[in-house]
């Protein structure tokens, strides 16, 4: 008798926990609903008015406010323009973190919105548009849209929100320190410490209410490259006379397509070797005493990673030997992205969690992309999950749809909202799951 009396204890309190988070869900569905147009404004208002990275200050600003509006603990100047805030809850519980990126791009705008961009600046010592073409105005408002609904069921919360902003995904000036891996840096995943990290990234070529997941790599590392090949200049009538630097560069370019095709697993992995610029010489007749090049590698898992890059390192330095040539590898030359990795098990377990805020149809198992994202530095402190939402108009053809980074880059706006409630619910279901077994590793 006393086993039954105990296990129908048991079964009384987990049926009170479930009942208690499927209301959290319903109030922060309604409060998603009814800040809609909120959100919307923020974004155009944002987009209006976007900042390259590490300038994010009129766009840090109105984070601020806004946070501290709702009573929520704020830090500014993380990693030079991030906005921080926590949200403690009133019960206690684990530390999810939800990130946004801040940053535009050097684009000039060529959409039709009435909030286009018109903001030119200098960069790179020529005038530049500067154009949010890659969505992060949505992820800033989406946010600021979760702060508030969580905000509003503070004393419900079983655990502490930390908000991060971050400033300069895209990267920032050359030789300044930038984005996610200088915030972890700097302390954001400590002061509360940090149990699980979420992310979302707004996609152009996927049709709203739909969001796309992969456990796993989702997403590339990036490790940039700059290659020097020096040889001995000559008079181009006499090429005898010199070591040309030029034919060393294009063996290597041909060499090193042969690293994909014959030393990575291609049934298991992607990977990518490419060179994407090429400078020597000045003349046709003239013989130059050096090329440089620059080029990018990435892969979707970390062994693959380092086995691209030493192999990368062999071939360019092999052929240029083998051309008389010396030659100067340097990587990673700018950026270097670990691989954008879900967390297998906390993806295994907030799956559910994503289909009862999209509908099950809704939520897509997705391939892997060669981008690169620097979630990924956040990922290697703690567990994380990043998906993609729909942001394409319903019935639009993702073959035509403009892509990210492009000065048509269009986002049908009716798709923040989910990206409201699936950030919000994220959070309220990994508090009631930790609350009951955990996610952590």
């Amino acid at each position: 008798m006393r086993i039954i009396v105990l296990v129908s204890i048991f079964t009384l309190l987990s049926f009170s926990s479930k009942s208690q988070n499927t209301s959290l869900r319903k109030k922060a569905d309604i409060a998603a609903d009814k800040i809609e147009q909120k959100v919307i404004a923020w974004r155009r208002d944002i987009h209006e008015h976007p900042e390259l990275g590490n300038q994010e200050f009129r766009t840090a600003g109105i984070i601020a406010k806004h946070l501290q509006l709702l009573g929520i603990e704020v830090k500014t100047g993380v990693a030079h323009t991030g906005v921080v805030g926590i949200l403690k809850g009133g019960k206690p519980g684990p530390v999810v973190a939800l990130r946004a990126d801040m940053d535009a791009l050097p684009v000039i705008e060529r959409t039709p919105v009435a909030f286009a961009s018109k903001v030119k600046v200098q960069y790179n010592g020529k005038e530049a548009g500067v154009m949010h073409a890659c969505g992060h105005d949505t992820h800033v408002a989406i946010l600021m849209g979760v702060a508030e609904v969580l905000a509003g069921m503070r004393s419900e919360l079983k655990g502490t929100v930390k908000f991060i902003f971050q400033p300069a995904e895209e990267g920032a000036a050359q030789g300044e320190d930038a984005g996610a891996e200088l915030m972890v840096k700097e302390g954001v995943m400590q002061n509360p410490a940090v149990d699980v990290i979420f992310g979302l990234h707004i996609n152009s070529q996927t049709e709203v209410g739909k969001i796309k997941y992969k456990p796993g790599g989702i997403l590339a590392s990036v490790d940039d490259m700059k290659i020097i090949v020096k040889g001995r200049s000559a008079h181009g009538a006499y090429p005898w006379s010199a070591i040309d630097p030029i034919v060393a560069s294009a063996q290597i370019i041909n060499n090193l397509q042969a690293i994909i095709s014959r030393n990575l697993n291609i049934t298991e992995n992607a990977g990518i070797v490419t060179i994407g610029a090429i400078n020597g010489g000045n003349r046709g007749n003239i013989i130059p005493e050096k090329v440089e090049m620059l080029g990018t590698i990435r892969a979707l898992k970390t062994e693959d990673r380092n086995m691209l890059i030493e192999r990368v390192r062999q071939v360019v330095t092999k052929t240029a030997e083998s051309a008389g040539a010396s030659v100067e590898v340097i990587i990673p030359y700018e950026s270097s992205f670990p691989v954008t990795f879900n967390d297998i098990a906390l993806t295994e377990k907030m799956l559910p969690s994503l289909q009862q805020s999209a509908g099950k149809e809704n939520v897509v198992l997705t391939v892997a992309e060669t981008g690169a994202e620097d979630f990924s530095f956040y990922q290697e402190k703690v567990p994380g999950l990043f998906f993609f939402l729909g942001g394409m108009s319903k019935g639009g053809n993702p073959l035509t749809a403009p892509s990210h980074h492009t000065p048509d880059f269009f986002i049908d706006e009716s798709g923040l909202k989910l990206g409201v409630q699936t950030l919000a619910n994220l959070t309220i279901d990994y508090m009631e799951m930790e609350k009951v077994g955990g996610t952590k590793k």
